[in-house]
């Protein structure tokens, strides 16, 4: 019984301490952990702006990055105040300055000193913030159309590597920049505590009336995976091969074969193990009357798997494509 009453003291006074030391300190200890490497940017050219962030922290594509189309990107880490993102957007919607935006949420915040925030709006405009209290290495740096920050890192050359490499990789589409960004950092030390989660969220600078232009043009996550950069790397390849299909199906609904085989084929370039691809190039290629060839590749996809066997038959019954009663025949018989 004393044993019990000795441990639930001590408790009591480790908790009471923790509290008395959260409240002169205002260590936000209830928000979230989200310590990190980070880049926000603007292409006018391209007509986006997008984010990107890695973390050692589960699922930081929850956490740090918010993004909306026609208004602009934040990133909120270190103690991260999520409300610096969801209220954030909606100041920066009004037509406030960045830098009137983070005065605004910081003069409210008595953790202020345990954030790090980044933005920029559709003009260009950037405001960052990192505070005395973030765990070093912490620390920004921007250049004319991006900003780059990150604390708890392994060392003093990660925040600055980011910005080179940004710097280095214009040529490159923004998301692409942005991941070779990420990347820079890791290789330079990363979060001190390793890898664990990544995000890469991309949204146009014009708001389009079009209710479906108003969603993220990539939206990219790895919640949890001992390489998230790697990973995120796959599912960006993997995005832009689908780009390429849906430009390869659009072609085909317009019955040119050329330009839809030429989608296609650089899809496969991307994604040479993708069967969905591999079935629609066969279609596509069976379509621009080359049946030998078509017929060829499509038994290699439909070999062994009866499921895309009855999915081609089913889709020309019902009209989506149309083979020749041969084609037909010979694919029926396998």
């Amino acid at each position: 019984m004393m044993y019990k009453v000795v441990v639930l003291l001590t408790v009591s006074l480790f908790l009471n301490l923790n509290q008395s030391l959260a409240q002169e300190s205002k260590m936000p200890i209830s928000d979230e952990f989200a310590h990190t490497f980070s880049v926000v940017a603007i292409d006018e050219v391209e007509g986006y702006m997008a984010i990107g962030v890695q973390s050692h922290w589960f699922n930081v594509g929850r956490i740090v990055p918010w993004a909306k189309t026609g208004v602009g990107v934040i990133a909120t880490q270190s103690f991260a105040n999520t409300k610096y993102g969801y209220e954030g957007l909606e100041l920066l919607e009004t037509g406030m300055h960045p830098e009137e935006v983070l005065m605004t949420l910081i003069e409210e915040d008595e953790g202020r000193e345990y954030r790090q925030v980044a933005i920029i709006d559709v003009q260009g405009r950037i405001a960052s913030f990192t505070g005395s209290q973030c765990i070093q290495s912490a620390s920004s740096l921007r250049g004319e159309d991006f900003s780059v920050q990150a604390n708890l890192m392994a060392n003093d050359r990660v925040v600055p590597v980011m910005q080179e490499t940004y710097e280095k990789n214009r040529k490159l589409p923004l998301a692409e920049r942005v991941l070779e960004t990420l990347k820079a950092a890791q290789n330079e030390g990363g979060d001190l505590r390793g890898q664990q989660s990544a995000a890469l969220i991309m949204v146009k600078i014009k708001n389009e009336q079009n209710q479906l232009n108003k969603e993220p043009v990539i939206d990219l996550r790895v919640e949890d995976h001992y390489r998230p950069l790697a990973e995120l790397e796959r599912l960006l390849i993997t995005h832009r091969g689908y780009e390429l299909m849906n430009k390869a199906d659009a072609a085909l609904e317009k019955k040119d074969f050329a330009l839809a085989l030429r989608h296609y084929e650089k899809a496969e370039n991307l994604m040479p193990d993708n069967i969905e691809l591999q079935f629609w190039k066969s279609i596509a290629i069976i379509s621009s009357g080359n049946e030998r060839k078509g017929i060829k590749d499509l038994k290699k996809v439909l070999k062994g798997n009866i499921n895309w066997q009855k999915l081609f038959l089913q889709l020309h019954k019902e009209g989506f494509i149309n083979v020749s009663d041969g084609v037909y025949g010979e694919i029926e018989n396998m």
